[in-house]
């Protein structure tokens, strides 16, 4: 007994491919974004607090802030925020990650997928080979990204809008632009939309009338105790934010814009019937067609009697992709980074300590982010949502890593479903936790195999539609307009019900 062998069965090996390395950068580029990190370095730049990580976004505040300005007065600590926060979402949305990355072979990195180890000379070559040359230029580029500018012959690239700052003048208009053609920013309008469904805005908005001293429509006003005193910070950074509301992305652009990415409609008196030029209708159903498909796969890949075939899910991200890339147009380049900028202000704002006391919560429920339960208070004082923010958040995270990793993956070159094994345990726990959040927020189970119409059906159900069905009220909770001082000063109080 003491010299036999032990036979056990394991998960079967897959090859290395080279698009793990574009796993890693998005993932390291959604956490560079998220809110912990934002505030960290917002503590630096903005507080004082001691630190190096904010030395980047320093120096990309100290070249925007002679091109950014706000014509309001006392208005300059807002605008800092403002500032600080564009510069961070520049120097951390994935520009010149895969740089900092690619020069780091992780073995934790093969180990995750199932996969036999690389020498570092290896794993830089398999990056290069990965990436496709640009004609006109000899940067690499990510293969999608190749492949519309291959679409593109005629036209040159050049490194940059540059810039004269006395005369503030723009050249090279007509060309493609090398840093957007071979660093993308990473961030998908998703992450704001789930955000949005979330009552963050929604909050913000409700704090913003109260600054202003309006009344609720209630009989009885849920804010009506809340003051912030006008010698705390957070009172000037709030006069800033509603002064710069005309500045800000309106709910109907956002609205618009979520239904050309994803065909997704926001429900409310506020957002009337949209007349979309182009809609994503097919994004809902191919997107959880895919995260069903992942679902039998997991089981498959789990049993070790099995080897699971990942050419479906090979398929069915070659599917979503198709979709996404219809809505990659117009808005697409500036809009995203537009309202994360926005939505990540918001966020800090909500988490600022005078909060406490304007918004008593209970301080023995844990958030992963302080904002999180601003929201959730708010959310109880108006009678929204028993859903909490935290569900929303995982959506949005979540929602943003995957289609991130199937909108510039190299689907359309490959038939080998090798790489959508890869993919599929690679992003395994963020498929999971948005299956479980979805089902948290909506009632659907993306995981249940059905057959009847009806159940079929309600996989490509709009998320507004059944949020609205699930909450106390009846209605989706987008209840309340912007903190708009112009509108406010010629609203009467009984219109200032108004849906948002």
């Amino acid at each position: 007994m003491g010299n036999g062998k032990s036979v056990r069965l394991s998960r079967s090996q897959v090859r290395e491919t080279p698009d793990l390395l574009l796993w890693k950068v998005i993932e390291e580029s959604t956490k560079n974004l998220s809110f912990d990190a934002y505030n960290t370095v917002m503590d630096s730049v903005l507080c004082g607090e001691p630190g190096t990580d904010g030395q980047a976004v320093r120096d990309e505040v100290d070249k925007l802030k002679r091109r950014r300005h706000l014509p309001y007065t006392d208005v300059d600590a807002y605008r800092l925020l403002k500032v600080a926060t564009e510069a961070y979402v520049a120097v951390n949305c994935g520009v010149n990650t895969i740089e900092r990355l690619k020069d780091q072979p992780d073995q934790a990195v093969l180990d995750r997928v199932g996969a036999e180890g690389l020498d570092p000379d290896e794993w830089n070559k398999w990056w290069e080979e990965y990436q496709i040359g640009t004609n006109g230029s000899s940067s690499r580029t990510l293969p999608l990204l190749a492949r519309i500018r291959q679409k593109l012959p005629d036209i040159r690239v050049v490194t940059a809008l540059q810039q004269d700052y006395d005369q503030q003048r723009l050249i090279e208009c007509t060309e493609i632009l090398q840093d957007k053609l071979t660093n993308p920013c990473l961030v998908e309008l998703i992450w704001s939309y789930w955000h949005e469904e979330g009552m963050l805005v929604q909050t913000m908005n409700a704090i913003g009338r109260r600054f202003q001293n309006i009344r609720g429509s209630a009989d009885r006003d849920p804010l009506a105790t809340m003051e912030i005193g006008y010698l705390r910070p957070l009172s000037n950074l709030l006069w800033g934010y509603i002064q710069d509301e005309q500045h800000r992305l309106s709910i109907m652009r956002r609205a618009y814009e979520y239904n050309h990415h994803y065909g997704l409609i926001l429900q409310g008196k506020a957002v009337p019937e949209l007349r979309p030029a182009d809609s994503r209708s097919k994004f809902l159903e191919t997107f959880h067609n895919l995260l069903h498909l992942s679902s039998i796969f997991f089981q498959q890949d789990d049993d070790t009697t099995v080897i699971a075939d990942g050419f479906p899910l090979l398929n069915a991200l070659k599917d979503l992709q198709l979709v996404l890339t219809e809505g990659q147009h117009n808005q697409f380049g500036d809009l995203p980074s537009t309202a994360r900028i926005e939505m990540l202000m918001q966020q800090w704002l909500l988490a600022r300590p005078e909060f406490r006391e304007a918004l008593p919560s209970r301080e023995s429920v844990v958030y992963p982010e302080p904002w999180m339960e601003r929201v959730d208070t708010m959310k109880k004082l108006q009678g929204w949502s028993d859903t909490s923010v935290r569900q929303f958040r995982n959506l949005a995270v979540y929602g943003e890593q995957l289609l991130l990793s199937v909108r510039y993956g190299a689907w359309t070159d490959i038939d080998d479903g090798a790489h959508a094994t890869i993919w599929a345990r690679w992003w395994r726990p963020a498929i999971q936790s948005y299956i479980y959040a979805y089902r948290a927020v909506s009632g659907v189970d993306l995981t249940a195999d059905v057959t009847s119409p009806q159940d079929i059906a309600l996989r490509s159900t709009q998320p507004s539609v059944l949020l609205s069905q699930r909450s106390p009220n009846g209605s989706s909770g987008l209840a309340l307009p912007a903190a708009s001082p112009a509108a406010s000063a010629i609203r009467a109080p009984q219109r200032a019900a108004a849906r948002r």
